[in-house]
């Protein structure tokens, strides 16, 4: 790394944690400007993350799903479900968050069964047994006889990276939430679904230390790709910025 880049991150962490100051000088919200919030971030979090991964749906069409159970003419059941499972997995998420300790594996396959619940009955919540590539990117994940091991390194350093937060000698809480991120992408442990359980799980690790959600944006599909790619070569910083970013 060099300095010109940790300086980035670092200048990027500190930004952050002067509006985690402002934003806590201002609570707390009114229930009527929680309860906004709260459905303006629930939409905009699920029509990116759907978005990211193909979904045709459009923000206002993610909204007729969500909010009034509506389905949208020409548009596939699985697009109607993937809404659905992923407003469900947020609700999953912010259970957890209220939760002491990290996730588990358990967790996070908990999670993914959300997420395919009957788009992939066959998958969801179950590691791959095979050998999966990623479109565009010329990394490799692991044989999938390698994912229970590297899932289970995976939960080990969750459950040790958490228990250094706040001591001052352990990763900055959106760098964690980061690391965790292109990690679990980089494992790739699922058949399908890998992205938005890399995004729930970033989340959830913000909420438990109290930061806001970080909402990848669907405008910044390519900028995301290119830095989770610049990672898989070896140059997380570049993740880690985009995040901080």
């Amino acid at each position: 790394m060099s300095q010109e880049q940790g300086t980035s991150l670092a200048t990027l962490l500190a930004r952050i944690d002067a509006k985690q100051a402002e934003l806590a000088r201002r609570r707390p919200l009114s229930s009527a400007e929680a309860a906004r919030l709260h459905e303006y971030l629930d939409l905009e979090w699920t029509y990116n993350s759907n978005a990211i991964e193909g979904s045709t749906l459009t923000r206002q069409e993610t909204l007729v799903v969500l909010k009034h159970g509506l389905t949208v003419g020409g548009k596939r059941l699985a697009e109607h479900l993937e809404v659905i499972n992923h407003q469900a997995a947020i609700d999953y998420v912010e259970s957890l968050a209220t939760r002491r300790g990290p996730p588990s594996e358990a967790d996070v396959l908990a999670l993914h069964a959300i997420v395919l619940r009957s788009i992939d009955d066959q998958h969801a919540g179950v590691y791959r047994s095979g050998q999966v590539y990623i479109a565009g990117s010329e990394h490799v994940p692991p044989p999938g006889a390698a994912v229970p091991g590297r899932m289970e390194e995976y939960a080990g350093w969750l459950a040790r990276s958490g228990a250094e937060v706040g001591t001052g000698s352990g990763l900055h809480p959106v760098e964690r939430a980061a690391h965790a991120h292109f990690w679990l992408v980089d494992i790739h442990p699922f058949v399908d679904g890998n992205g938005r359980v890399a995004r729930l799980l970033m989340n959830l690790l913000l909420m438990q230390t109290g930061y806001p959600i970080a909402i990848i944006r669907n405008d910044d599909r390519a900028a995301y790709y290119a830095a989770l790619e610049a990672g898989h070569q070896g140059r997380l910083q570049a993740f880690l910025v985009f995040v901080g970013e």
